[in-house]
């Protein structure tokens, strides 16, 4: 199955279930994708942006203090059991956002959220009293209840394709939100067609509060790596964007959202503390290694989006 019929097969599934509304945007096509139910409970010139941008804004329920999650004693630690059974919080998983192109395939614009939809989307989550969370966040959560701040959410961007940086983060900016972005490195300074962050765009971003993550060299599915395919995919790359940030990677995101249990004991082996999936349910013996997201389609209104957030993760208002 191509990469875009696996899209398909997983949007056709999704949009069964929400009545989506659809925009007529002059604008879209890439994308990681799972198929499965996200309702289940369980460019040749470039812009120059700044990551700290001068319309920013932060709320102070967003300013929460973050644990060090290295510093949680092993015993403090929740066990399974106790993870699962916390709220979800709920998390979007986003890949371009930029305006559809005229070649752009109806599949693809599933994938490619244009920029007037992303500036309302962004909007609704502010005008709703969202506030965004770090991984670290999440993850003392999860982990050992800490306190977040009200309606927390994760806002999160695979691949690391430069629209990310140039026309989603200023939008971010004005909202104070801060995301996690999954950086496939092989694509690192790409330009054409479909241009990717380089080196100085990526520690920006770190540098201004947000989070960098791993999501392979190649974007490989994990579950067929073997031997040194974890030094390839996971351990090169990791180590490539800690040079790049000058901090610790502790978070991966899973390519086209496939995972197997051999894969979250090889991320754990490597000093990972969160891996994050698409929709499925959990695993119940690693659920900080099957962390769930959704998918924001370039289809979705804000209503429709704000549907799905509450329809897959249980307790979402």
């Amino acid at each position: 199955m191509t990469y875009f019929n696996r899209r398909n097969l997983f949007l056709l599934t999704l949009l069964s279930v929400f009545s989506a509304t659809t925009f007529s945007c002059s604008s879209g096509s890439k994308a990681d994708s799972r198929q499965a139910d996200q309702t289940s409970t369980e460019s040749a010139d470039v812009k120059t942006v700044s990551a700290t941008d001068e319309d920013s804004k932060a709320t102070p329920a967003a300013q929460t203090s973050t644990v060090d999650p290295t510093t949680i004693p092993p015993g403090k630690k929740a066990d399974a059991a106790t993870i699962i059974a916390r709220q979800q919080v709920p998390i979007l998983c986003y890949h371009q956002v930029r305006n559809w192109r005229e070649k752009d395939s109806k599949t693809a614009r599933d994938y490619i959220v244009p920029l007037d939809l992303f500036r309302q989307q962004m909007k609704m989550l502010a005008d709703s009293g969202y506030h965004t969370i770090s991984p670290d966040q999440l993850y003392a959560y999860l982990t050992t209840g800490a306190a977040l701040p009200s309606k927390p959410i994760m806002l999160t961007f695979d691949d690391g394709d430069l629209d990310q940086y140039t026309d989603a983060v200023p939008i971010m900016n004005k909202h104070g939100f801060k995301g996690t972005f999954f950086i496939m490195t092989v694509a690192i300074g790409r330009r054409g067609k479909q241009p990717y962050m380089d080196k100085s765009q990526i520690k920006a971003l770190s540098d201004a509060g947000h989070t960098i993550g791993c999501h392979t060299w190649d974007h490989h599915n994990v579950k067929k790596y073997e031997g040194k395919d974890w030094v390839t995919q996971i351990e090169e790359p990791t180590k490539k964007l800690e040079e790049i940030t000058g901090k610790p990677v502790r978070y991966f995101a899973y390519p086209f959202g496939l995972w197997n249990y051999p894969a979250t004991q090889e991320l754990k082996k490597r000093n990972y503390l969160a891996a994050f999936q698409l929709a499925e349910k959990r695993d119940p013996q690693e659920p900080l290694y099957t962390v769930r997201r959704i998918i924001a389609s370039g289809y979705w209104s804000p209503k429709t989006l704000h549907n799905a957030m509450v329809a897959s993760f249980k307790g979402t208002k």
